[in-house]
Order: structure tokens, then sequence, then C-alpha cells
């Protein structure tokens, strides 16, 4: 049921790894550094540290309300044909996502030094966003078509055709993309000393991705006006396949004028074999341009990309917690997760946009999640009042990723995080708490449809004790993002600026039966 429901709403990753999220509970976005806490969300960030938990069953709901927006801002001089344009060129591509109902679930089962938990979240994944206008990486193809079809005036000209006048183009963008992986977490925490416990258990994900793209409504702006792409297509091809018939009947003529002084033992006059290498030239030229010709056709009727993907993996989870007096310090490593997601596309051939090419149909595409190192510490400076460290590795460059993506990257992430929180009374506690997430990325490797900027975060929030058995929850989290510059060339200017907004709500409700 929580798989169909996940299905039906759309995710958004706001903090962690390059495919892996962290904010897993309520408790994380009142105080992201929960890595050496003890509570039921250790389910999930410290599950060695739930055996310190009182006896008993505990259940924990969480609901998330997510909102982002990623944003390229990219620099063009192929933008300035754009009709909808106005001559600039530079353009803001951007796109937005609404996660309504992220859920997540925690339940431990407590019995003496045993601990019996499982968790139920979305640990990895990009969410879902809709850029309704396309990417620049798509436009920026229809540009170079329409410049590269301006060349046909010195070719109509020479055929004494007239000249198309080929100056600009239309068209409209869109692009969607969903990726989730459903995270389902068994294991088991036993506490071997009075304040040491370890834990085992296993990740079971599953993965499921739905990529959507269309360039539709292409026009190419000639001298007469704007005209249908297709129809263009045509006519420019009849026109230079006309044209070289012309040139290889010229051709054989000359030949054979040559041939015949051949036979006569006597060389052709200069004026022949002159007017034959110049038509070899421009059979040359009509025949490359032929060729681009055709390979435009593919566009001749837009672009319309469904993919969907698909796959399981499963990862050991191991951790560790140690109190020491008013201390508490705990660790968790993840292990990689084997990902072949195989792809079920409308895309059958290689396509100019490189980074379509990654969901033709019938492909397998390497997605390994990355395995995570997090160590925690907590200080109880009073019996009311705890301050929290934490820090994230993520090994992104072990893993396996389409097109060997992960060898573009300079090293893993690495995430820093800090918080407090302070027991106002004996029902309620407040938090607050920041993180600060590097990547070490490199301008290879970013590219517009998927990419990621070094930020840092901030969440505040309550626990509430309705009851001894019931403990409300509610926090908000919001996540910074710097800008990221790729400079593809100077002369001209192309370029992209990268960046994304997110803020996050979320309530929950913990049971301690």
């Amino acid at each position: 049921m929580l798989t169909s429901v996940m299905l039906a709403t759309a995710t958004t990753a706001t903090a962690g790894g390059i495919l892996t999220n962290t904010n897993q509970s309520i408790d994380f976005l009142r105080n992201p550094a929960r890595d050496a806490s003890i509570g039921l969300d250790g389910v999930y960030s410290n599950p060695a540290g739930v055996a310190f938990l009182p006896e008993g069953i505990h259940i924990g709901f969480n609901w998330q309300y997510a909102h982002q927006t990623r944003t390229i801002t990219s620099t063009n001089p192929l933008f300035t044909l754009g009709r909808k344009n106005n001559g600039e060129a530079t353009k803001t591509f951007e796109g937005v996502a609404d996660a309504p109902f992220i859920p997540s679930l925690q339940a431990a089962y407590n019995k003496g030094n045993w601990s019996v938990q499982f968790n139920f979240s979305v640990p990895g994944g990009g969410g879902s966003c809709e850029f309704a206008d396309g990417l620049g990486s798509f436009e920026s193809v229809v540009g170079g078509i329409a410049s590269q079809l301006a060349g046909l005036d010195q070719i109509a000209t020479a055929l004494g055709q007239p000249a198309p006048g080929v100056s600009g183009y239309d068209m409209d963008g869109y692009m969607q993309g969903r990726q989730y992986y459903f995270g389902f977490q068994l294991g088991a925490a036993y506490k071997i000393l009075p304040d040491l416990s370890v834990y085992g258990g296993l990740r079971v994900l599953y993965g499921t991705a739905t990529y959507k793209a269309k360039i539709s409504n292409i026009m190419v702006k000639t001298a007469g006006g704007y005209q249908d792409f297709g129809s263009f297509l045509q006519s420019a091809t009849a026109m230079v396949d006309g044209g070289i018939s012309y040139v290889n009947s010229s051709l054989e003529q000359v030949n054979a004028g040559i041939a015949q002084y051949e036979a006569a033992g006597v060389s052709a006059p200069a004026e022949l074999t002159a007017t034959k290498a110049q038509l070899e030239a421009s059979a040359a030229t009509l025949g490359g341009t032929s060729e681009s010709l055709n390979n435009l056709q593919k566009y001749s009727e837009g672009v319309n990309l469904l993919c969907n993907q698909w796959s399981v993996g499963v990862a050991p989870v191991i951790g560790v917690d140690w109190r020491v007096g008013s201390f508490n310090f705990a660790a968790k490593y993840e292990f990689k997760t084997q990902i072949h997601m195989k792809n079920e596309s409308t895309v059958n051939k290689a396509s100019e946009i490189p980074a379509v090419n990654k969901f033709r149909d019938g492909e397998k595409i390497d997605e390994d999640i990355p395995a995570q190192l997090a160590v925690g510490a907590m200080w109880n400076i009073t019996d009311d009042v705890r301050l929290n460290l934490g820090y994230h590795h993520f090994y992104d460059t072990n893993v396996k990723w389409y097109g060997n993506s992960q060898d573009l990257l300079e090293g893993g992430t690495n995430e820093y995080l800090g918080g407090a929180e302070w027991d106002v009374t004996d029902k309620l506690t407040i938090s607050a708490g920041m993180q600060a997430t590097r990547y070490q990325l490199t301008d290879a490797y970013m590219n517009d449809m998927s990419f990621v900027v070094n930020s840092y975060s901030f969440g505040f929030g309550f626990n509430y004790k309705a009851t001894d058995k019931v403990t409300l929850k509610a926090a908000y989290f919001q996540t910074n993002y710097d800008d990221y510059e790729r400079i593809t060339s100077k002369e001209p200017l192309v370029k992209d600026v990268f960046t994304r907004t997110n803020r996050v709500l979320g309530i929950g409700c913990e049971l301690n039966l």
C-alpha cells in the first residue's frame, strides 16, 4: 500500500549525496545532526542506538511536504535565433517540483538486549521535476539546425534557385523526470554491554523512474516567414537532390569529352579538366549537404521521449553505538547498492542530444547507490540540553554510473552537521540544526538533465508529548544552494549556471506501546 501511494506522488531530494536522501523523519528536519541521537528515527540514522530505547513497541509515522525549483541559466549565441528569445543569447530554464505527500515509517520492538527494527522510506533518487519549456541542451540542437540550414543560401544561388534565407527557428520544449528508490530495511540491534550496542541489517531498494521529453512545433524562419520544419526539409532535400542529378549529369558529359581526347592520344584542354574539378567539388559539397539533411529527417516531426526504468538492489547496513558518561558516540555504514535500471523507451536510435542516448530502448543503465559512512557524537550538557555533531561521506567514485560519469567527479560527497535540543518541559522539546553539503564536482560531470550543487541547510521544530504513549512532531527545513558556473566555450561564450531552491514542512506522530 505504501509503495502504491508513493508511486502516485512526487518526491524531492532535500538532503544527502548525489543519489542519497537522508531526510527520512521529522526529527531530521528539526535537527539534521541525528547520527548519535537516541530515538526511534535512529532506525534510519543510528540503528544501533535504538537498542537503548525502553522495552516495547515503537512506531513512528512521518509526513513531509516539499517544494523545490531547479534553475539553469544558459548562454548560447544560437538562442538569438529563437523566435521567443527576443534576440537574447541568455535564457533561463526552470523546473518545479511539488511533493505534497512524502511518507516514511519507522518501527522497533525492544525486548531485553534485543531491538528488531523496520524502516520504510525513500533513501535514494532525485525526485520529480518538470521543465515546462524544456532544457537548454534541447533548444541548442534546434538552434544548431537553423544555423546549419543558413548555409543552403549559397547552394541555392549556385543552382539558380531562390535562396531560402534561413535566419531563425521556433520550437516548444518539455522535460519531466521522476526517479524513486523505495527502501525497505529490516535489521536487529543487540546490547553486547550495558553501554555498547551493535546493529546489522539488510536494505532492499526498488528503483523506478520515468522520463518524458518533447521537442515539438519546430519551425524555420525563412525569407518568406516561418515554415514547418518538416515541409522545409522536404523542399530543401528536393532542391539538393535536383542539384546532385544536374551535377552528376554534367560530370558524365565532361568525363565523356575528356575520354574522347584521351582516345585521340591528346590531352584534354585545361578548361575542361578545371570544369571537371569544379563539378567534383560541387558533387562532394552537395553530397555532404544531402547527408546532413537526411540526418535531420529524424527531427522532422520533433522529438518524443518516453522512458520507463526499474530495478532492485540489496545492500547490508551495519552500525555501532557507545555511551560514555554524558557522551554518546555512534557510527553507521551502508554498503554500496548495485542498481541496473532497464529501459523501456520510445528512443531506438542514437540522438544528436547526448543526454537522450541514456534512455535508448533495451539499454541497462548502471545507477548504483554509493556506500555511505555516517559518524556522530552527542553531548548531554545537562539533563535537558543536548549538543549534536555529525559527518557523512558518500563514496561516489566507487560506483558504476552510466557512461562512467562517476569518473568525472574529483571525489566523494562530504556533509558536516551540527545541532542542539532543549527539553523545555517534560512534554515539550525544541531543536535546531544545520548541515553543509559539499560535492566534488567538475564541468565535465554537470549537465542540465541531472545536476547537484553545494548547499547548506537549516531546520528547526519541536516534539510534544500529548500523552505517555503519543508524541507529536512538527518541523521546517530549508536548503540554500550555491551557483555552479560551467563554461563550455569562451569564444563564442557558451555557459550554464546551475542552482536550486528547497523548502520542506513536516509533521509526525510517534507511538510507544
